[in-house]
């Protein structure tokens, strides 16, 4: 044997020799830092890793245990509670091979503060930042950044390290909790902790963890999606399982064809539904990076700002927060511990639907059903252009109200916004009565409330209100254009900024009570004759209508079309629209065929529009115009239809050859550069170009925007008024 052989093989037996008697450190989680904070009034949960069988000794002074490492080299123990203190003590972990100590520890209130962007909003972006930073001299409160680190598996040990809050540091912190803190510290003369594990953009899902998802029935598709990519699992083991079996069956196969030398078909795709999520953005990843391994934890409670990601699902997100919050609450093991979120601000959404956003407000509030849950409205401090409002003082103010209200026994404070307590209607007035009024209801500019509408039968949909006080506690509303009110809601907007406020200033948020009429209910509908019917997810290059009445249906003087379309994109929208009769053939008010040989490009006369959308002018408009007809057609204003681009197709567009071409069926309010609704080329079946007022994209009349797809439900009525 050469003598460099003899070396090498005498260095790896050294290396083996001493791995095999080298002894592990004993060691603390990463957010395990000086300066930290820990909970008064709980058991002190302590965890690490050393050795199996490694005995280690956990003392905070006099405050002492031992435990034992298990197998996979993981310790915990449980100090007895210690009260608030604002003299530093020192932790030590001793194990057979090392000893730590952290220094400079506080004992008080610790809270967690999770979500989007608004809570992962610093004190140096928000309002009067220099004044803040300059006196944020207050060392009792302790910051921690979580970092951002999605994981497709549970991590175990998180890695940051906590400051104590001075001008040199304050800029950074979460500001949200920073004012909440410093509200609670001053308050309460204890110290605070913030354990800051937010991260912009973000959508709830990623935050929640597998067990959140198993417990809500509405969600059980992603916890299936979940549990399928998860090693381990019986789903993933059968469905890996049924690979396995198909590539062996494969591998036969494609052996017997070698040998007969025929070709060999493609090997069988590994399952999507087993590959483990990647994004940051789906389910369980940011539980599992930036929550999992704090778990245990003890903290007093958690703030919560998020919802923008998710705001066009409307009650959906209800059960989502309900599996972020009992997941939490049951992985940490301190029962229902206080969860106290914001109201996400008005706010513009783009060309939105102006009501998606006031039924995700209206999700937000079902939320406090859930015990100790509580919610901040803060629609008096938007910034309408500015998805993050810099007035986060406010914010952090009125989450500390609620705690020191709800888990301090600071009774008096007043910390819940003003809600709905019941409603009446008197006389022709429809009567809100509110609770949790501090002192009375006011407006913060001393003018009569905003923001409140009602509706009746027959008044054409939600009307604004007059609203006027009645003692402190009740709204009493009324309009002149519903004489039988039914049904109110306030602040259903998207940008809505109402000035009603409880006695101490705190807003009201969206709301809404009573029985609304059904869109039929408020339309003069039974004046007409049903035609046709069709479902427009139906249609194709022969249109096939579901009812059909036109071989009884005599002389007509007036026109009706009923479009009721449904989507999370553009909310829940229906339109009636008649006008006098532009034709006496009942054939020809269809969807324009070539069959039916309708072609009009024609003003329209005695036009009146019926909407549940506030985005389109309702009422008797008078004259409008109809583009019917089954040909191609160009964006040119041929007809000189007033206001009409010649370069963009909109309200005023020219037909061409073929016959047989795209198609448009469109109404609109020309005055008003409207379009009522459109209907374009029905050949594309379910993608058709369909919508209700103007549309989104470069085109008002919808053309090229193949939006029938995004539609739930699409469904068109064609009415007629019989003389």
């Amino acid at each position: 044997m050469k003598t460099s052989s003899v070396c090498f093989t005498f260095a790896v037996l050294t290396t083996m020799l001493i791995s095999s008697v080298a002894h592990a450190d004993v060691r603390l989680p990463g957010f395990f830092s000086d300066h930290m904070v820990l909970q008064q009034q709980s058991k002190i949960k302590i965890w690490g890793w050393s050795d199996a069988g490694d005995e280690v000794t956990v003392s905070i002074g006099e405050n002492s245990a031992v435990a034992t490492t298990n197998d996979d080299g993981k310790w915990q123990v449980e100090l007895a509670p210690m009260e608030a203190s604002k003299t530093p003590v020192s932790l030590v972990v001793k194990g057979g091979h090392n000893e730590i100590k952290l220094t400079d520890l506080l004992i008080g209130e610790v809270w967690l503060c999770s979500g989007q962007s608004n809570m992962e909003w610093t004190v140096a972006r928000s309002v009067n930042a220099e004044q803040e930073i300059a006196a944020a001299d207050y060392p009792l409160i302790r910051h921690i950044k979580i970092p951002r680190e999605p994981s497709s598996t549970p991590v175990e040990d998180l890695n940051a390290t906590w400051q104590v809050c001075s001008p040199k540091t304050a800029g950074n912190f979460t500001a949200c909790g920073y004012f909440m803190a410093r509200k609670l510290a001053k308050e309460l003369d204890v110290p605070v902790g913030l354990i800051n594990s937010s991260w912009g953009g973000t959508r709830v899902e990623p935050w929640t963890p597998p067990v959140g998802f198993e417990k809500v029935e509405a969600l059980k598709s992603i916890h299936e999606s979940v549990i399928g990519r998860t090693p381990g699992s019986a789903t993933f083991k059968s469905k890996l399982s049924s690979f396995i079996a198909d590539s062996e069956k494969w591998l036969a196969e494609a052996k017997d064809s070698l040998e007969r030398g025929l070709s060999i078909g493609s090997p069988p795709e590994y399952p999507g539904s087993l590959k483990p999520y990647t994004s940051h953005q789906d389910p369980t990843m940011l539980y599992n990076g930036m929550i999992h391994g704090m778990v245990g934890f003890p903290i007093r409670g958690a703030i919560w700002y998020q919802g923008e990601s998710n705001h066009n699902e409307g009650m959906l997100y209800f059960e989502k927060k309900k599996a972020l919050i009992n997941g939490w609450r049951e992985l940490w093991g301190q029962g229902d511990f206080p969860f106290y979120f914001v109201q996400i601000a008005p706010y513009q959404y783009g060309n939105e639907d102006p009501s998606i956003l006031a039924r995700f407000w209206e999700a937000q509030a079902e939320t406090t059903t859930l015990p100790k849950v509580e919610m901040v409205v803060i629609n008096d401090i938007a910034t309408l252009n500015d998805i993050h409002p810099p007035n986060k003082q406010d914010v952090g103010l009125r989450l500390a109200n609620l705690a020191l209200k709800f888990d301090y026994g600071k009774a008096e404070v007043v910390a819940l916004s003003p809600e709905v307590e019941s409603h009446s209607v008197e006389n022709g007035n429809l009567k809100v009565r509110f609770k949790n009024v501090g002192g009375g209801l006011k407006t913060r500019d001393g003018n009569a409330p905003t923001h409140f509408e009602i509706v009746g039968k027959g008044s054409n949909g939600f009307q604004p209100a007059t609203a006027s006080f009645e003692g402190d506690a009740v709204i009493v509303l009324k309009s002149e254009k519903v004489s039988d009110p039914t049904a109110f809601r306030f602040a259903w907007d998207k940008l809505a900024e109402p000035n009603l406020t409880g006695g101490t200033g705190l807003p009201v948020g969206a709301c809404r009570g009573g029985k609304v009429p059904g869109f039929l209910d408020v339309i003069p509908v039974g004046e007409y004759d049903l035609v046709y019917e069709l479902n427009l997810a139906k249609l194709g290059d022969q249109i096939k209508y579901d009812r059909n009445n036109s071989a009884s249906i005599g002389a007509f003087d007036r026109i009706g079309y009923l479009l009721e379309l449904n989507s999370s994109e553009y909310g829940d929208q229906k339109l009636f629209v008649t006008m006098d009769a532009f034709t006496d053939n009942v054939k020809a008010i269809g969807v324009p065929t070539v069959e039916s040989k309708a072609v009009f490009q024609q003003k329209v006369s005695g036009l009146e529009v019926f909407a549940n959308s506030k985005t389109i002018k309702t009422g008797k408009i008078g004259e409008g115009n109809i583009e019917f007809w089954p040909n191609n057609y160009g964006p040119g204003n041929g007809s000189g239809v007033p206001g009409a681009s010649g370069q963009k197709f909109d309200f005023g567009d020219t037909f061409a050859d073929p016959e047989a071409g795209y198609g448009s069926m469109q109404v609109h309010n020309f005055k008003a550069k409207q379009t009522l609704f459109a209907i374009n080329h029905w050949s594309q079946g379910n993608s058709a170009d369909i919508g209700i007022g103007n549309g989104t994209g470069d085109h008002s009349d919808w053309t090229f925007s193949s939006s029938g797809s995004k539609y739930s439900a699409k469904k068109l009525r064609i009415y007629v008024r019989q003389k």
